[in-house]
């Protein structure tokens, strides 16, 4: 475990030692070199489930692909924001990627934590460096509105989940994950016992974030800059569902009645983020509402509490997560070269930038769930799942993923075919930076169809 999180932590030192013309490309190999050792996560013998065990830290199938995740995308972060930080002093440039490399440390604390009291600190602490990076480096003035946003959203749903965890410690004398498996799980009789089950998984659902309260979500998304939405996408929203199966074990099973508006919001939340998707006129609104709609569906999966739910859950996330960031790197170099977001000003850049278009057709697939893609893996586990549960979730998910593909045909579309707009006259060339950071981003994607058990979680 502290193989790599103790190379995570002295790159902070390190970014502030070395000389400014090498800044960047150390940070760079660096952060691969981490991200590369942390696959050995991805081997765990264990009979017990749990491996790399330490007092504090310990790894087990369900967090060890998210791990994994966390790791591979500092290195991407920062060769996406080579380019839009390079006129910016030394410093600031040191302090960015300082406050990524931070953001890095506290998400591997908190996916490997065995204490739950440790989860949540490190759940809060990924707030400030998230924060920071909106605030400080987003590109409009609205950057302020949307910080307040996200920091009052995460901070109201996670208070009364420190109040239920304080709870839980009173009745069951533990808060080791390790041991609370085997702790008879609670029954929820009275009414405040319903409370509490809800506010131990509010905190989790807003960070999803669940249809309803997700108006932070893409506020944060757009304002933010490349990086700061590439790790919000990918890993941020991950640490809800995370969470969520984390504190679903510990839970009486469920009743009807608690489980069902839940999971109809989520799934009336597909339905309705995926028509706000096909009228979006801004590009990374589009993204944000498209991950707010996968989301749903992972929350759904949830929710149902099958073997097969948390399975496709656990596969979306990490499919969702490598596919949405690539989609916002995308969103990125084309906004690098126009500077502007809104679609119909950019169109037709496949003349232009062809060998992006084939990045753009990948990575638009994989959000509508190709076969064999993970995404399609995850998809069709957590439909089956539904179905088994109700059958009536047949027309909210079949809309869905009907409105899924409409959208994401619509975001190729627009971008890449029709004429080139008069006013783009003279763009960039794309640099093998990008075809490497897209690269690296699509090709895990694709080697994950021929070895999915790694990302099963438990029902491996």
């Amino acid at each position: 475990m502290l193989k790599i999180l103790l190379p995570t932590i002295m790159l902070v030192p390190t970014i502030w030692a070395i000389p400014a013309k090498h800044l960047w490309s150390t940070a760079l190999s660096y952060s691969l070199i981490i991200s590369l050792t942390s696959l050995i996560w991805l081997k765990s013998s264990a009979e017990s489930g749990w491996s790399f065990l330490s007092p504090y830290m310990a790894t087990d199938p369900l967090s060890t692909p998210l791990l994994a995740l966390t790791c591979w995308l500092l290195p991407l972060m920062i060769l996406a924001s080579q380019n839009h930080t390079a006129s910016e002093p030394s410093s600031r440039q040191r302090t960015y990627i300082t406050l990524l490399t931070s953001l890095q440390i506290f998400l591997i604390m908190a996916f490997s934590a065995t204490e739950v009291i440790m989860f949540y600190i490190m759940f809060e602490a990924t707030l400030i460096p998230t924060l920071v990076i909106i605030t400080r480096w987003g590109n409009q003035t609205e950057r302020l509105n949307a910080g307040t946003y996200f920091l009052f959203y995460t901070l109201a749903g996670s208070l009364p989940l420190l109040v239920a965890l304080l709870l839980l410690q009173n009745s069951t004398g533990t808060l080791s994950l390790l041991t609370l498996q085997y702790v008879p799980s609670l029954q929820l009789s009275s009414f405040a016992d319903k409370l509490w089950w809800a506010g131990c998984l509010l905190a989790f659902l807003v960070k999803m974030p669940l249809y309803g309260a997700h108006l932070w979500l893409p506020k944060a998304h757009v304002e933010a800059p490349i990086a700061g939405s590439m790790v919000l996408a990918a890993v941020l929203l991950k640490l809800g569902g995370y969470g969520m199966m984390r504190m679903m074990i510990m839970l009486e099973p469920l009743t009807k009645e608690l489980s069902y508006p839940f999971i109809i919001f989520a799934l009336w939340g597909v339905i309705m983020t995926g028509s706000i998707c096909l009228r979006q006129t801004d590009l990374k609104s589009l993204i944000a509402y498209s991950s707010v709609s996968h989301m749903g569906l992972v929350a759904a999966g949830i929710l149902i509490q099958t073997p097969w739910g948390f399975t496709g859950a656990l596969i979306l996330m990490i499919a969702h997560g490598l596919t949405s960031s690539a989609l916002f790197c995308l969103a990125n170099t084309n906004y690098e070269r126009t500077h502007s977001r809104t679609m119909v000003l950019a169109r037709g850049l496949q003349m232009v930038l062809p060998l992006m278009t084939a990045w753009w057709f990948i990575a638009s697939l994989a959000n509508l769930a190709l076969p064999p893609l993970p995404n399609l893996m995850g998809e069709l586990m957590i439909i089956t799942s539904l179905l088994h549960w109700s059958w009536w979730t047949i027309a909210l998910t079949g809309a869905g993923t009907l409105i899924t593909a409409g959208y994401s045909l619509y975001m190729f579309l627009m971008t890449q075919r029709g004429p080139l707009p008069a006013h783009i006259i003279s763009l960039d060339p794309t640099h093998s930076r990008e075809h490497l950071l897209l690269a690296l981003h699509l090709l895990p994607l694709i080697l994950l169809i021929s070895k999915p058990e790694l990302i099963w979680g438990w029902t491996a």
